[in-house]
């Protein structure tokens, strides 16, 4: 395994000529933060972090205890390729310590290692692959779209064909892999998916792929978006996630012997998934904005049920490939691309774990359209939704204490306390909707 350590970092710096590091991290929310430090300041950061003001970052400390640490993790080093060769700038991200020293309980990063230790003790690595879905819109002041294609759909050599393949360039150069891209449902929709990895790489790794899609597209003098759902009549954009445990090489999903190929532990985990779907939804899908994609209808599962064929079931096991052993996994269909990734990790997992720690029964397989089914079939079978606005979202959360275990008092209140201030804001919206259809006839 190469080095990646201090002595690696600095003589990167002094081989590729780097002037500037970005220190990156994430406030509560999966904003990305960032600061710069010069390439003389680099040892020292090494060694003892560099301190910051937390009080102004969503999430973290009150001013009178403010004072924090970033700690750059030297594993996170690449080079930042859309900066000039001439003054390189490079990026690690950080953890979040306390002054002491001590992870900060409210760090997202420091929230998803801790739910992965507690895997890892168990003997499970937790293995994740994102499907990230996007538009891309003339100016971030509309929603004027670049393309009219559709799923997998070959466009011309357009300005949206040459964006996706800049972004893979530069994830690429990143050190980031990506398995492939296509054309989304709908017009000016797009999207790259990034090669399974551990949960702390892939997190990383989906900060850095939504700042590069960005990036790209200023580049190219268009705009970027992950919000959800941007687009009344089209499908919203989506965070497909695969995801699998293994124990050492070894897939701890797959059984050869069962007819699904599902083991134990595969079983009692997607169970886990399926029991603890609402409390999660929030983390999974945490803006107003996201509840107006989970509709039925629009390729975004509300129904908790799963299926190995159906993709209107909220989690689908692909189906088994002779010979594909290690690919054996859950999709997890309901999380949208705007999420904190290392909070949405971070409790899936733990989802999955109490699944298997308390021996979950799966409920039988949805074959059926879960869409064409009536509310009462849906009853009699026992099929839930998931909450239908991020109000109900939150009073869901607010009653769990497997999310208040996975982010820890300190993060859970005030994850609470900021929705519950966006559900209260967005309330009291008065919305184009309203004027256009209430205000002439009442």
């Amino acid at each position: 395994m190469a080095d990646t350590g201090k002595e690696w970092v600095l003589k990167e710096c002094k081989d590729k000529g780097v002037e500037f590091i970005r220190l990156w991290f994430t406030d509560l929310l999966g904003m990305m933060k960032s600061f710069a430090i010069t390439v003389e300041q680099l040892e020292e950061a090494l060694d003892d972090g560099m301190g910051f003001d937390g009080s102004s970052i969503t999430g973290y400390q009150d001013i009178q205890e403010s004072d924090m640490i970033a700690m750059p993790d030297p594993a996170t080093f690449t080079l930042l390729p859309w900066r000039p060769s001439d003054h390189s700038v490079a990026k690690m991200f950080c953890d979040v310590l306390t002054p002491d020293g001590k992870p900060y309980a409210g760090d997202p990063r420091y929230i998803l290692k801790r739910q992965m230790k507690k895997a890892a003790d168990l003997g499970y690595t937790f293995y994740v692959g994102p499907e990230l879905e996007y538009f891309y819109f003339k100016d971030k002041h509309g929603t004027e779209t670049l393309d009219e294609g559709g799923y997998f759909d070959l466009t011309p050599l357009d300005v949206a064909t040459s964006l996706r393949r800049d972004t893979i360039l530069v994830l690429k150069q990143m050190g980031i892999p990506v398995e492939y891209s296509h054309h989304e449902v709908a017009p000016s929709q797009h999207e790259i998916d990034l090669r399974y990895a551990d949960a702390l790489t892939m997190a990383d790794a989906a900060m850095t792929y939504r700042l590069v899609v960005k990036e790209i597209a200023y580049q190219h003098g268009v705009y970027a978006t992950f919000m959800p759902k941007p687009i009344f009549s089209q499908p919203g954009s989506g965070m497909h996630t695969h995801q699998s445990l293994f124990q050492g090489s070894r897939n701890a999903f797959f059984d050869p012997d069962d007819p699904t190929h599902l083991s134990t532990v595969g079983k009692t985990y997607i169970a886990g998934l399926l029991v603890h779907a609402k409390e999660i939804s929030s983390i999974l899908a945490q803006w107003v904005n996201s509840y107006k994609r989970l509709v039925p209808g629009w390729e975004a599962p509300v129904y908790i049920a799963w299926s190995q064929r159906n993709r209107s079931a909220l989690v689908r096991v692909p189906l088994y490939k002779p010979g594909k052993e290690l690919a054996t996994r859950a999709e997890l269909r309901c999380p949208d691309p705007a999420c904190n990734p290392y909070l949405a990790f971070a409790v899936m997992l733990a989802a999955g774990l109490k699944g298997i720690e308390m021996g979950y029964e799966l409920p039988p397989e949805m074959t059926d359209n879960l869409y064409e089914l009536t509310e009462e079939e849906r009853k009699q079978r026992g099929i839930e939704s998931l909450p239908g606005s991020l109000g109900e979202a939150i009073a869901a959360t607010e009653k769990s204490e497997l999310v208040r275990e996975v982010l820890g008092d300190h993060a859970f209140e005030r994850f609470i306390w900021n929705k519950k201030n966006e559900w209260d804001e967005f309330r009291v919206q008065v919305t184009q909707y309203e004027l256009d259809k209430l205000l002439p006839i009442l």
